[in-house]
């Protein structure tokens, strides 16, 4: 009776563990040229722009629309952006992790909830998507093999990071370098890898790869 009892509990099915439900922020999405004015290098260049709108929308709880007076209010917003920066620190091109947080989030917005994290790991950017947060990312656009991107893609590129998904290991983000950029997932390898915190300037060279991030906060 013993062996049979035994037997019943090994044949029992052990419970199945439910997978992690993915984390997907509401993020508004715009691509960097919204009227398709990629010759324009305000726009050309507009990635940081881009990603922090995104980012200043969700935060504030605001909107952007697909239609024309949505593209067009975020084609105006850009150029004051690029206008500011010119005007202030003689450079819209590209900025830094750091440079993208002083200049855009607090100097032009006068936004302070949010932090630049250092040397950062693909868990500390799953920890700030679980606290609640998103993520601004500066990378090297080419690593990210995003096959809508103009061959050969950006070496300056910022994007919004705004979900994970840990059944694939996907990072969820809202890459403003294509129309199909919203809600666009990769890999956490691939995205890892081409997080570089470029310097600030006009397509300076990549001479270091230092992962850094901003953590943005509502």
């Amino acid at each position: 009776m013993k062996k049979l009892l035994l037997l019943a509990l090994i044949l029992l099915p052990f419970p199945v563990l439910a997978a992690k439900a993915p984390i997907t922020k509401a993020v508004p999405f715009t691509v960097q040229a919204p009227l398709r004015e990629w010759s324009d290098s305000r726009f050309q260049d507009a990635c940081e722009e881009a990603s922090v709108i995104m980012a200043i929308k969700w935060a504030k709880g605001g909107k952007i629309t697909n239609d024309t007076a949505g593209k067009k209010a975020i084609h105006n917003e850009i150029i004051k952006l690029a206008a500011y920066q010119q005007k202030n620190y003689k450079n819209y091109h590209d900025t830094s992790a750091q440079d993208t947080a002083d200049r855009l989030l607090k100097g032009y917005y006068g936004y302070t909830k949010w932090e630049v994290k250092k040397d950062i790991t693909i868990k500390d950017i799953i920890n700030a998507l679980e606290e609640g947060n998103i993520v601004i990312a500066p990378t090297n656009g080419r690593l990210l093999k995003n096959p809508y991107f103009t061959a050969p893609g950006p070496e300056r590129h910022m994007l919004v990071i705004k979900g994970y998904n840990y059944e694939t290991k996907r990072f969820i983000t809202n890459d403003p370098g294509t129309r199909r950029g919203e809600s666009y997932q990769y890999p956490e390898k691939t995205l890892y890898a081409a997080i570089v915190d470029y310097p600030t300037g006009y397509h300076e060279k990549l001479l270091e790869t230092k992962k850094n991030i901003i953590i943005v906060k509502k």
